[in-house]
């Protein structure tokens, strides 16, 4: 039998900190083979990231190696020398990061750094390691990859970042590559082609491939096997389809309960989040270490001592003293939640909104008077409605202008052009210092990142407090922190959080916070900008069903800027997808998710991850550049990159608005009657089971 590329052999990792010695790993054992590709999964905190870094021996002054071994290709990396480990670091094995930036050297081009690794592991010729790199660009399908050599990080898009780092994994041809979070931030259709190059290089090379993350439909896409960790340890493991169809692990059914189904309905099947979270490594449970949070645990049973990983002679492993009694029962029904039919009336009426930035002209030719500054279109011509009540999505990739709507909706840019009606005033040219306290009161936002709109410097009942007394919702000091105390009981917060510090909170428990914030002074609409990207699903599924249930409670519009097409489906009544400052396509979310599609929209939803049977086929790779939003031509923007591209006319003529009966609007040439006959999408396509 071929010995695997890698294999970890029980091992335990720690940390020295102040307090103490914290075990953040114990026990691993895993086992990678010549071009298979192996998932570990779980929540923040739970050692995926250690296992990564320790197997690069990247574990900092703090962290040490405790107990077992960890063997790349028959060696022991504990046993390395300096040289050695060195040579092994990117010749053996290579890890992508999550954050690209933090892999590149911003004072280096990407010539230079790319050129590097190679010279590092034994290439003599200058001038045949940047070939080697110039070809390997070729091969991650960054665009003009010459002029990419010459250029430094800061000048490329996030996903060319991306690619260039694992064209540098690559280079130097490692028989293991971990990949940690690799696609975490990134649109879909970049994270399609990013996984799909990953995939068939692993295949040309027979290159092993660790996948950390917590997108479980990244992971059912791309990944033959699975392992599920929880607290430092790995609590299931087995063959990917198996595992998510039938999983024995509480945690992971509780895990696969927190995503959204595409069969699922928001009004009778609200998501399950996983009550609590991971506990502190140093206040690990006696028995399992899932017991606090497990709805299945037996006293004295499950809490009495280790539980050790039992396999079932397969492929299968389950770290579970109950599985085959629980496999039997059913999970509990789910409680529903009882929404009233949306209001008909309308509380934002956009009409013709554009916004344009002037762009200066560069060069010589900025100091001649007939050589105007080019217009950089971010809006163009949007128009759509939303009703009191109800959910709407806007989709699309970077750029498209999703958040730039947002700015304008909330008075920090003025519009151009156009006008957005909302509650009777015009808010396209009324800028934020311009509108009244009870302008400013109907309409708030939830960001993204709530550390780049919490003050360090106060205390989170402080901040809820502030919005409560500036839009009069209580003045006395007292009223006032009663309502920060609903609000943060509404919000799930822990009893006592008023006093500490947003430094204090989780990411999870921030984004609460600021949803706090923005529900303080009873809105009408609230505008909420990818408000889960970034977060752990089980987190998720909890800021979804909050903000869900307060929209219900109060009757708050809601406008949700996501690229997450998983999320949009379960939480959305209508959608908007943009494209280019363009809207492409409008229609509630049941027809957005079926035929017909605009050619756009389809691509989209054929390249999310998931994991429901019900989206499994075939999928459209978008190819092509990206027009300039200063220069996107006379016809259809999405020409350049449209796999259905009828020719001359989608280049220089602008595609009318085609209205179905139910109201659906679709911009595109091809006869809506013919889109509704594509029922597999054509063009680029490639098989949906990438899996090395």
């Amino acid at each position: 039998m071929t010995s695997p590329i890698l294999r970890l052999d029980n091992v335990s990792v720690s940390y020295r900190t102040r307090s103490g010695i914290v075990p953040a790993v114990t026990g691993v054992s895993l086992e990678i083979a010549a071009g298979e590709s192996l998932g570990l999964v779980g929540e923040s905190g739970c050692g995926k990231s250690t296992i990564g870094l320790a197997i690069m021996r990247h574990l900092g002054p703090s962290g040490e190696l405790t107990g077992g071994r960890i063997l790349l290709s028959g060696r022991e990396m504990s046993t390395l020398t300096p040289e050695a480990l060195r040579r092994a670091r990117g010749g053996e094995c290579a890890m992508v990061y999550q954050e690209p930036m933090s892999a590149l050297n911003p004072c280096l081009t990407v010539g230079e750094q790319l050129a590097e690794v190679p010279l590092a592991h034994g290439e003599r010729d200058r001038a045949a390691a940047r070939r080697r790199a110039v070809d390997l660009l070729m091969q991650v399908h960054l665009p003009d990859p010459r002029r990419m050599m010459e250029a430094y990080p800061h000048q490329l898009s996030g996903g060319q970042q991306q690619r260039v780092v694992i064209a540098m994994a690559l280079l130097a041809n490692p028989s293991l590559v971990i990949l940690d979070e690799p696609t975490t931030g990134l649109d879909v259709t970049i994270e399609a082609g990013i996984v799909d190059l990953i995939a068939s290089l692993s295949r040309r090379y027979g290159t092993a491939l660790l996948y950390i993350s917590h997108n479980l439909g990244l992971i059912a896409r791309v990944c033959g096997r699975v392992a599920v960790m929880y607290s430092g340890e790995i609590v299931e493991a087995g063959p990917v389809a198996e595992v998510f169809a039938d999983p024995r692990h509480p945690y992971t059914r509780g895990l696969l309960l927190c995503l959204p189904r595409a069969a699922l309905d928001k009004r009778l099947h609200p998501l399950r989040p996983i009550r609590g979270s991971i506990g502190a490594p140093q206040d690990r449970p006696p028995g399992c270490r899932f017991v606090p949070r497990c709805d299945h645990c037996a006293v004295g049973r499950c809490d009495a001592g280790p539980v050790a990983l039992e396999f079932d002679g397969k492929q299968r492993a389950v770290r579970c003293l109950r599985w085959t009694e629980i496999a039997a029962v059913d999970d509990p029904p789910p409680r529903e939640r009882h929404d009233e039919k949306p209001a008909e009336a309308v509380l934002l009426d956009v009409r013709g909104l554009a916004k344009h930035y002037e762009v200066a002209t560069k060069g010589l030719g900025a100091f001649l008077p007939w050589r105007r500054n080019r217009l950089l279109k971010a809006n163009d011509n949007l128009t759509f409605r939303v009703r009191r009540q109800q959910v709407l999505a806007v989709v699309g990739e970077s750029g498209c202008g999703k958040s730039t709507l947002a700015r304008v909706l909330m008075g920090l840019e003025t519009a151009t052009a156009g006008r957005a009606v909302f509650a009777d005033v015009d808010l396209a040219a009324l800028p934020v210092e311009r509108r009244s306290p009870a302008q400013l009161r109907l309409l708030q936002m939830v960001f993204q990142n709530p550390d780049e709109t919490l003050n360090p410097s106060y205390s989170v009942g402080a901040q809820i407090g502030r919005v409560i007394k500036k839009f009069g919702i209580a003045r006395r000091r007292r009223e006032i922190r009663d309502e920060v105390e609903r609000l943060l009981a509404l919000t799930r917060m822990p009893a006592g959080s008023a006093t500490r510090r947003p430094s204090e909170l989780s990411g999870g428990q921030k984004q609460r916070v600021g949803i706090a914030r923005a529900f303080a002074g009873n809105p009408e609409m609230i505008i909420a900008d990818e408000p889960v990207s970034a977060l752990d699903v089980s987190v998720s599924a909890a800021i979804v069903e909050l903000l869900l249930d307060l929209q219900r409670e109060r009757g708050t519009t809601l406008l949700v800027i996501s690229h997450d097409l998983g999320l949009v489906r379960y939480v959305a009544d209508r959608v908007v997808v943009m494209y280019l400052g363009q809207i492409m396509e409008v229609g509630t979310a049941v027809e957005m998710f079926a035929p017909p599609w605009h050619p756009y929209t389809e691509a989209l939803l054929s390249t999310a991850p998931s994991f429901d049977a019900t989206t499994q086929g075939r999928r459209t790779v978008l190819q092509g550049e990206i027009p300039s939003a200063m220069n996107p031509g006379p016809g259809c923007p999405f020409h350049t990159r449209c796999p259905r591209k009828l020719g001359s006319i989608c280049e220089n003529v602008k595609p009318i608005e085609q209205r179905t009966s139910s109201g659906r609007r679709i911009s595109c040439h091809i006869p809506v009657v013919e889109l509704d006959r594509i029922t597999i999408p054509s063009g680029i396509v490639e098989d949906l089971d990438t899996r090395p």
